[in-house]
């Protein structure tokens, strides 16, 4: 039973892992920050935001869903990186009301779930991962 329990959160980690990877990494390496900025973020807000909040929202957004999604995928600084994911969820849940405020929700629904699981669930059970080699690293010293 335990076994299914760590394979169930390392699953949970690996799937929120690609899922905001492939995002940040189409914004950054596909679109490119700026043409997301432009096309996406001022195109889209300029009238409801000032323009150094949707630049560096854009920014923030596209770097943290990269970096944190490779964070998660290795395993490493778990709860950090999910705590930063989790502000990206709220401006995005932000974003997205102030332009319509019925909005599909897919955009952030699976995301929050897959994350708020891992929250939720004891960090002792994600034993596959860089920090869970480092504490047993560490231990044995």
């Amino acid at each position: 039973m335990i076994r299914n329990q760590q394979i169930a959160v390392l699953t949970i980690r690996l799937l929120l892992g690609f899922i905001v990877f492939f995002q940040g990494f189409g914004k950054v390496f596909t679109f490119g920050l700026d043409n997301v900025y432009k096309n996406f973020f001022q195109a889209s807000y300029s009238e409801l935001l000032p323009d150094f909040l949707l630049l560096f929202t854009s920014y923030y957004t596209s770097l943290v869903e990269l970096i944190g999604g490779f964070l998660l995928i290795i395993g490493f600084k778990r709860d950090y990186t999910l705590y930063v994911l989790a502000s990206v969820l709220v401006i995005v849940t932000i974003g997205h009301g102030l332009k319509n405020p019925i909005w599909d929700l897919s955009h952030v629904m699976y995301r929050a779930i897959l994350l708020i699981s891992l929250l939720l669930l004891p960090k002792s059970l994600d034993i596959f991962s860089i920090d869970n080699y480092y504490i047993n690293y560490k231990s044995k010293k």
